[in-house]
């Protein structure tokens, strides 16, 4: 017999608010966040998702909502979604949740998407000491490909895949999670060695009950009171899986997931239908509503058996992925190098963090040349699928990254050549992204030696 269709489990009307819709959505971790909906093992089910802002980001010709989007709300994601056996035993406390993509995409009829760039006073981004200004690109699809009117010349097929896949935290981890952040927010500057060029952005994202969003928790009640001040932000990715922002997770992929709480309570969100490695400008990838088909199935005891923890206790694991077999195919590769020593000249011990940042400077500053603005390659670096590698991390003093870009996605030969770099029509590309002003007073790097 034929297998039937996905069980919708998780409906989004793009009308309506992400408040607003038949099954509230959240935007918080939580253990006492109540399942919205229940699934067997063995059974193919689909998730519908708003995209990570909730439709605030709009396609339309300002980067004006970029500039001013309140990130207290972030991310809408669906679920939690409670997982039985075909017994109807659930998932428990030391198994391990496999949840297989079956298929995925944008949401029929909201075939579109966006990049941005958020203003350094709100939220910034990798490179946000030299792209202070909220900008955006619009992205619209064609099947498999994307293009751009504010990054023309460009087209490439997108590895489809959501930022966010995670189980909730039991009250032991969240408990965790929010001694060590604020550790960190509150003495970091003064205790960790940090990479100086990004320390203005937010060292961590604390609870706070503003834009608080709880699913079936109502609002203004003692419970919510509660659950507001502890929940975890999903900013990060962290023992649970969360926003891992794994661009290979497309179709065929497996998520090997550690259970905490009974049921597991699996939510998702932040679909991309496309992303670099590092989504390096933030709100890089190609942002859009968008679902998923998934499978799950539970290996009891699967915690102990095959997640080794890291730290103090038996809660400090990592999720396990396997990567399927659907990915575009490239054969031509632009490789730029950056090594641990910044803009300054500054010699950093083995920083790969600074590495990767110069690796992603070299590949815009070289970029720039063919007529494209810094900030529309900055952009299309961060949601095309380029490669980013850590080459060598053991060679002191220098850590090694590499950016690799994919030559096909230009409608133009990028590569070095015998003479000066080509410029004609089909060269200077006259549109760009759209931007808005820096009205901040924070320093910006210029690099000195690169082009204006």
């Amino acid at each position: 017999m034929a297998p039937t269709t996905p069980r919708l489990v998780v409906p989004i009307d793009l009308k309506r608010k992400p408040w607003e819709q038949k099954l509230p959505l959240h935007n918080r971790w939580h253990p006492d966040i109540p399942a919205v909906a229940e699934v067997k093992t063995g059974e193919v089910f689909r998730v519908e998702m708003v995209d990570w802002t909730g439709g605030a980001i709009g396609d339309n010709n300002t980067a004006s909502d970029v500039k001013y989007l309140d990130l207290s709300v972030v991310h809408y994601l669906s679920g939690p979604i409670r997982v039985v056996d075909v017994d109807g035993v659930p998932a428990m406390p030391g198994d391990i949740l496999v949840v297989e993509i079956l298929n995925l995409g944008p949401l029929p009829g909201d075939e579109w998407g966006f990049t941005a760039i958020f203003d350094r006073e709100n939220g910034g981004g990798f490179l946000t000491d030299h792209f202070p200004s909220a900008a955006k690109a619009i992205w619209y699809f064609e099947g498999i490909y994307a293009s751009s009117p504010q990054i023309p010349g460009v087209r490439f097929p997108g590895l489809t895949h959501p930022g966010i896949v995670g189980t909730a935290p039991s009250k032991e981890l969240l408990d965790i999670w929010n001694k060590r952040e604020r550790c960190l927010e509150e003495n970091g500057l003064n205790s960790y060695k940090l990479c100086e060029v990004l320390h203005t952005r937010p060292l961590a994202n604390l609870p706070s009950s503003k834009g608080c969003l709880l699913g079936k928790v109502e609002g203004g009640t003692p419970e919510w009171e509660k659950i507001a001040r502890e929940a975890a932000r999903t900013i990060p990715g962290r023992e649970n899986g969360g926003n891992c922002d794994i661009k290979n997770l497309s179709r065929g992929s497996k998520v090997y997931l550690p259970v905490f709480v009974e049921g597991a309570n699996l939510s998702t969100g932040d679909m991309h239908f496309s992303q670099g490695d590092g989504e390096v400008a933030f709100c890089g990838a190609i942002e859009m509503s968008g679902f998923l088909e998934l499978k799950c199935d539970i290996i009891r005891g699967g915690m102990k058996e095959y997640l080794t923890p890291m730290g103090p206790t038996p809660l400090h694991v990592n999720p396990i992925f396997e990567i399927g077999p659907m990915e575009p195919s490239f054969s031509e590769w632009l490789v730029f190098e950056g090594i641990s020593v910044d803009e300054s000249g500054r010699q950093h011990f083995l920083d790969a963090t600074v590495a990767y940042k110069r690796a992603v400077l070299n590949a815009i500053d070289y970029l720039s040349k063919f007529g494209y603005s810094k900030e529309q390659v900055y952009l299309l670096l961060s949601c095309c699928p380029c490669e980013g590698r850590l080459a060598s991390i053991v060679d002191s003093p220098n850590a090694v990254a590499t950016l690799s870009i994919p030559i096909a996605v230009f409608d133009q030969d990028i590569r070095p050549k015998t003479g000066k770099v080509p410029v004609g029509p089909k060269i200077v590309k006259k549109p760009d992204v759209f931007k808005c002003t820096y009205d901040g007073s924070l320093p910006i790097t210029r690099n000195p030696a690169a082009t204006a």
